[in-house]
């Protein structure tokens, strides 16, 4: 039971930056595609529209499986 508690706490402190992220990613997904590559341009890239709906898409259903996995290992 003290194990299970335990890896129920380590798995929630490792998810918070990893909910950070997504969350920032669903709100600046612009900032967030070019996060760490801004370099390689002379000018500010244009970013499709498709792109940006594919990486709010994708952050909201991290987010979304997150959370149930979450909760499976705590009422489980």
């Amino acid at each position: 039971m003290e194990k299970m508690i335990a890896g129920i706490f380590v798995f929630f402190v490792f998810m918070i930056p990893m909910y950070g992220i997504l969350i920032w990613t669903y709100f600046c997904p612009e900032d967030s595609l070019l996060w760490g590559k801004r370099w390689m341009y002379k000018e500010e890239p244009e970013i499709s529209n498709s792109a940006i709906r594919f990486a709010k898409v994708s952050s909201l259903t991290a987010i979304v499986v997150l959370t149930i996995i979450f909760g499976v290992l705590i009422f489980s």
